[in-house]
């Protein structure tokens, strides 16, 4: 039987466990959008440090709550630095959040994207495309080719990635993450649904990659599944709360980042949410 208010009343003290003790979430990640990665895992209460070289990945692997590895721009140190920190973190039983942002493009994504399988992330946040392709990629139900992946675009519905967000929920373990109109988070077990967000989402960069990052802050203080839901969740309030004060792109950015300050527990708990069996 599914227990709504439990799941409100986990994401309440993930919100605030993360607001008192500022849990560090190490990123490696897209170099467009590290500014507003940083700043949105400040603003919920985070503590945020980028990183690219091996070693110092593998220090705030060690050293902090969780890590994010976003695949979004890669550099050639990468086919050196992610493997290894994948490795690190799974042998540490650390939580780590993985992006397969642009999934399909180039041989160095995909033989990294084929990597971290074994390293089982904690959480796998995509958009539906990527979600799809990820899971066709390990092999798993659910997943089909790179073929409806456009750069960092999704061409598939939050819907039709479901079978492949289960599929990969159940291989690692953890969470999955589908980012769009209505969010999708599943532990393989149970799926959410997430109501929210901004059409201003679509005109700026990194709202995903952000996203990626503020949810390795969760993942610090919760189980996976309670930190990607309470991550989209608080994204789709602040999402929505910004839009109404701003007329234009630019601005909502900076409203946003605000609204994820200012959200209190008990609103991101209760912004709208459905769950069922998967």
């Amino acid at each position: 039987m599914i227990n709504k208010e439990d799941i409100k009343h986990q994401i309440i003290e993930a919100v605030e466990t993360v607001r008192r003790t500022n849990p560090m979430a190490g990123s490696i990640t897209n170099t467009v959008t590290i500014n507003f990665v940083a700043n949105a895992q400040l603003a919920v209460g985070g503590s945020a440090a980028m990183v690219y070289l091996p070693d110092e990945g593998e220090f705030l692997a060690k050293a902090g709550g969780a890590t994010y590895i976003n695949v979004g721009t890669l550099f050639p140190i990468y086919a050196e630095t992610l493997p290894h920190l994948a490795k690190v973190l799974h042998d540490t039983g650390k939580p780590w959040v993985l992006d397969p942002v642009a999934i399909g493009i180039g041989s160095l994504r995909t033989q990294l994207l084929l990597q971290f399988k074994e390293y089982k992330p904690s959480v796998i946040r995509g958009n539906a495309s990527e979600i799809i392709a990820l899971a066709g990629l390990w092999g798993l139900d659910g997943g089909t080719g790179v073929s409806n992946v456009r750069g960092v675009d999704s061409t598939d519905s939050v819907s039709a990635a479901k079978a492949a967000a289960v599929s990969l929920a159940k291989w690692t373990g953890g969470a999955v993450a589908v980012s769009g109109k209505t969010d999708c988070v599943t532990d393989g077990d149970l799926i959410a649904y997430s109501q929210g967000g901004s059409d201003f989402m679509e005109k700026i960069t990194g709202s995903g990659c952000s996203l990626g990052g503020v949810v390795a802050v969760y993942a610090a203080a919760t189980s996976p599944f309670i930190a990607a839901l309470t991550a989209t969740a608080v994204y789709n309030l602040a999402g929505k709360r910004a839009e109404h004060k701003v007329d234009g792109p630019g601005s909502f950015q900076i409203q946003f980042l605000d609204e994820l300050y200012k959200a209190s527990a008990a609103d991101i708990a209760n912004n709208p949410l459905e769950i069922e069996e998967a």
